[in-house]
């Protein structure tokens, strides 16, 4: 019996010697890629985590300058933040906020080139449209309006649809084309929330260009 059991053992033991040199190869190709993968997964978000870190840190210097009113040192530590850590939300964050600051100090060109690159580099379409919403307005300070307009074409966030169009219709009043504006104004109108303060100021414009709007849901609740 225990003959028969070192048999069944050793033919076992063929087998398996066997099935590794014809398979131990591949199975060791894929061990190595397996493994590989999760730990580059592990050390990419570890990686993340640094970058989010240390590009925190950078944009409370930079909300301090901000702060300070402080143009030049906003502009400097932005643009460390471009080079060191431009795929993180603290960086799109904190070109916006230079941007403020740059238009605030009289400075609307460098304010264009913080929100052209959070445009262009922001992971998130919302940070991309509240550039482009903000380039518009200095491009519309300036009377560049057909670039205005590009920016807002391009301005493709849903939940900003009201105010690119409201914004939409500013340009094009600027453009002296009332009922183009019209239009874009009661997009606008119609898109925003009815519990949203800013509505009121659509309907004051639309009321200017002797378009005042109706609320269906107040008209209905009246004939009632």
């Amino acid at each position: 019996m225990a003959t028969h059991l070192d048999l069944e053992e050793q033919e076992q033991l063929d087998q398996l010697k066997a099935f590794w040199k014809r398979y131990g190869t591949l199975l060791t190709w894929v061990l190595i890629v397996v493994l590989g993968a999760y730990a580059a997964w592990n050390g990419w978000g570890l990686y993340q985590r640094d970058q989010a870190e240390k590009s925190g840190a950078m944009f409370d210097q930079l909300d301090k300058a901000a702060q300070a009113g402080d143009v030049d040192q906003a502009t400097r530590v932005f643009a460390d933040m471009q080079a060191r850590y431009p795929r993180t939300a603290f960086t799109e964050q904190g070109g916006l906020l230079a941007a403020k600051v740059q238009l605030e100090k009289g400075k609307p060109d460098a304010a264009l080139a913080s929100l052209a690159w959070v445009a262009a580099n922001a992971n998130e379409v919302e940070y991309q449209t509240i550039a482009r919403l903000r380039a518009a307005g200095v491009l519309l300070d300036q009377k560049k309006y057909d670039e205005a307009l590009k920016q807002l074409d391009s301005a493709t966030s849903p939940e900003f649809a009201a105010l690119v169009s409201d914004r939409r219709g500013d340009v094009l009043i600027a453009q002296n084309k009332p009922e183009e504006a019209k239009a874009a104004y009661a997009k606008a109108w119609q898109a925003m929330d009815a519990t949203v303060g800013y509505r009121r100021l659509i309907d004051a414009k639309l009321t200017a260009l002797g378009a005042a709007p109706v609320d269906t849901a107040a008209s209905a609740g009246s004939v009632k």
